[in-house]
């Protein structure tokens, strides 16, 4: 077992453009990323994950020499690797020596025909897969929202024994309790985000069954009138689960956060829309000396819109939290080959 890590010293002063968890939330997912793939070297990658999945991702890395370790970033539900938010990731991280792999789940940007399958909040196959592949190149994990349930899970499956090039995890905007998250983005004032998710859901769905109609025929996904529905209708058939709640809870990240036994940070704001922030009032953030919670009172899901210099601000503290991670980790292999 690796020894328990320090937290973070310092991280950046934030002071939020935005005070409401709304706009933070939705100007967030429309504003000009600085990004520019003729400023990288970016290249498309596919990971065969099983023997009939292929999952896309984008590799991200400077022109200019080696990288100092690598974060691999994982997007949220219906998005995919090119989601602003996970733009603004890889430009911080290039910024600061590393490189990025931007991975699609399974069936986004434009993957359905990959995989016979449909994906989930807790599928997290494909991650530990692509993960093997990359040894051993130094990997710091993120993700956003469902990406980040995905990461923090995995990481509490690893247990005890992560993959020693596993330096550590990061999870914004994390619905670690599936089920109350789905039922508070069930509530009628983020109906408009609820309808949005779902109508993204459907086009999946219907589409694999355009691609796969012996596999996915028999499926409905126009007969759920909220997420909640669509999980029960849909998401847990299709994976074995008894039904929507059995989903939720043997897929929701929480269940694994004791078990964690890597640095993880997990970045939360108070008035996120759709995660109630009391989910995150409980012993194992006290008990678990590897996880540290940094909680804000205003950044909405995935936002964290900033007044000042890093705009993008939860995405520069993931980029600073996994270069100390990774700036550690290489002084130790020359400590030790010393």
């Amino acid at each position: 077992m690796r020894a328990s890590p320090a937290p973070i010293a310092a991280y950046p002063a934030y002071r939020p453009l935005l005070r409401n968890g709304d706009l933070q939330s939705i100007i967030a997912r429309y504003w000009p990323t600085p990004f520019l793939e003729g400023q990288w070297l970016c290249e498309e990658k596919y990971f065969q994950t099983s023997p009939d999945v292929k999952v896309l991702a984008h590799l991200d890395s400077r022109p200019d020499g080696e990288p100092n370790g690598t974060i691999v970033a994982v997007h949220g539900l219906t998005a995919s690797s090119q989601a602003p938010y996970m733009l603004h990731l890889a430009q911080a991280a290039l910024e600061a020596g590393m490189s990025v792999v931007r991975l699609n789940v399974r069936n986004c940007g434009g993957t359905e025909h990959l995989a016979p399958t449909l994906y989930h909040s807790g599928l997290t196959e494909d991650l530990h897969s692509v993960v093997e592949q990359l040894a051993p190149r130094p990997l710091v994990l993120a993700g956003f929202s469902m990406g980040g349930n995905m990461v923090l899970k995995a990481a509490g499956e690893w247990g005890g024994q992560p993959p020693s090039h596993v330096k550590g995890v990061c999870g914004v905007s994390v619905p670690i309790r599936l089920g109350e998250c789905t039922r508070r983005l069930g509530t009628s004032r983020n109906r408009f985000y609820e309808l949005r998710f779902l109508r993204e859901l459907r086009r999946m769905v219907c589409l694999k069954q355009r691609i796969m109609p012996e596999r996915f025929s028999s499926l409905r996904p126009g007969r759920a009138g909220s997420i909640y529905e669509f999980d029960d209708q849909v998401t847990a058939p299709a994976f074995g689960f008894r039904d929507a709640d059995d989903y939720y809870d043997q897929s929701s990240s929480f269940r694994f956060l004791g078990h964690i036994r890597v640095p993880a940070l997990l970045i939360q704001a108070e008035d996120d829309p759709f995660i109630p922030f009391q989910v995150f009032d409980d012993p194992v953030f006290t008990q678990n000396p590897f996880l540290q919670l940094v909680a804000l009172r205003h950044g909405g899901h995935v936002g964290f819109l900033a007044k000042q210099a890093p705009r993008f601000w939860a995405q520069h503290l993931v980029a600073r939290f996994a270069k100390e991670l990774l700036n550690a980790s290489r002084l130790d292999s020359s400590s030790s080959r010393e």
